[in-house]
């Protein structure tokens, strides 16, 4: 949700593959491209060589398109060699990263690999496909400042997580923080970061220097870290600052990070920090904000993002928005109240 970073990155690994297609970026590490039907188009996935097969990590979403792109990369004569996969791993739970996991596992008889966090809240959100959107989650809008409108919206599309999503296989193999694995020829290590999700994996191989980062870490946009229905007063914001500096600590700044979207790139130091900085520095502008005057959810997006929010990036902004109050209220620096409608009002302490 944030405006581009502009920070001395280095992006050593040229221009990204064409959908079903592949370029390799360390020996045994391909970078592979799958096309998203959303304004960010894109996201990358990372088949590293296993044996006699490859060992794939996020899956891309659930689309006719994605679906013609794995059937080329995995044919006799596709990218990959005609070489079977032999385990899906998923960083997180989000339709991009996990929607063609169970169509994968099912083609080639493969376990899928997440943390429990992901896989048990990725089964929930499925759950809900085709439900009403239920009482709770009306409030939380209400509370947020929705009006009319956009709560019709609301109720109309709740239950869509699960369209695009390929039936999860009902096992998994249980991923953890500090866990090495064994792929192919060298060891990986599960580092486990929160607030853009639950428990989400990234990947560090120290043999190679690679760090499969997922969406914790980005080049050129920050990720979203918001506050859901499902637990209003819970503070994403902190556990993710919190999970910069670990990465900071554990991992080394010359690895070369693939993310899931946009490029490859060194410098991640520098990016952690540009991370945290960016966000402390909309704090400051949102205490500027409520210092002013009360304020509801809906009111403080002007001093929190660069763009205008539509209908579209409305639930989003909403839930960052949250993500940063409730990060303040927890820490003492805003106070809280609801009116007779049960709309909350924001103001700096």
């Amino acid at each position: 949700m944030s405006k581009p970073e502009r920070i001395p990155l280095v992006y050593p690994c040229g221009d990204a593959p064409d959908a079903g297609q592949v370029r390799e970026v360390a020996p045994g590490v391909l970078w592979l491209r799958m096309p998203l039907p959303l304004s960010l188009d894109h996201i990358n996935l990372w088949a590293v060589e296993d044996g006699d097969g490859w060992a794939i990590f996020d899956t891309g979403m659930c689309t006719a398109d994605t679906r013609d792109t794995w059937r080329a990369l995995v044919a006799a004569d596709g990218p990959l060699g005609g070489r079977r996969l032999t385990r899906i791993f998923a960083t997180h739970m989000h339709p991009d990263h996990i929607g063609m996991a169970g169509w994968l596992t099912r083609k080639f008889s493969c376990e899928l690999w997440m943390t429990r966090g992901e896989y048990m809240t990725c089964r929930v959100l499925v759950a809900d496909t085709g439900r009403e959107a239920p009482a709770e989650g009306i409030r939380f809008y209400r509370r947020a400042g929705w009006d009319n409108e956009a709560m019709e919206t609301y109720c109309a599309r709740f239950g869509g997580y699960g369209k695009h999503i390929s039936p999860l296989p009902q096992s998994y193999r249980r991923l953890q923080g500090g866990q090495v694995l064994r792929i192919g020829a060298h060891d990986w290590q599960v580092v486990i970061g929160s607030g853009h999700s639950p428990e989400h994996a990234c990947f560090y191989c120290a043999e190679l220097n690679l760090l499969i980062s997922g969406d914790q870490v980005l080049p050129r946009i920050s990720p979203n870290v918001s506050v859901f229905p499902t637990e209003p007063h819970a503070d994403p914001m902190g556990e993710w600052l919190e999970s910069l500096a670990k990465l900071k600590r554990e991992l080394p700044d010359d690895v070369l990070v693939l993310p899931a979207h946009n490029d490859p790139f060194e410098g991640l130091h520098a990016r952690l920090d540009r991370l945290d900085s960016g966000h402390r520095r909309s704090f400051e502008r949102l205490l500027q904000s409520l210092s002013e005057a009360p304020k509801r959810v809906v009111d403080v997006f002007g001093a929190l993002f660069a763009r205008p929010i539509d209908a579209e990036l409305l639930p989003l902004a909403t839930g960052e928005a949250l993500a940063n109050l409730n990060y303040l209220v927890q820490r003492g620096a805003v106070s809280v109240s609801e009116d007779a409608e049960g709309v909350a009002w924001y103001r700096a302490t």
